[in-house]
């Protein structure tokens, strides 16, 4: 690898505010802001507005998409007449 041409990867907290959930991993995404965690440490923090926490999929609220119907119904719109 080139010396000198990686970003700096180090310790970062993502916070997802509207779940109310954050935590700490290791990143190359930097920020301004800091907050203190829970080892007394002082870390940069990068708001996310979406997390394991928050996310349908994950939450289990997520709504199946009725893809049959529109299939049969785009069939029905642009089935071919008959060979031409």
């Amino acid at each position: 690898m080139k010396p000198d041409i990686h970003p700096p990867y180090g310790p970062v907290v993502f916070r997802d505010k509207a779940a109310g959930f954050a935590f700490l991993t290791r990143s190359t995404a930097t920020s301004d802001t800091t907050v203190e965690w829970e080892d007394g440490r002082t870390y940069p923090v990068v708001d996310v507005e979406i997390s394991s926490r928050s996310h349908p999929f994950y939450t289990g609220t997520a709504r199946v998409v009725d893809t049959a119907g529109r299939i049969e119904r785009f069939e029905r719109r642009y089935a071919r007449r008959g060979a031409r």
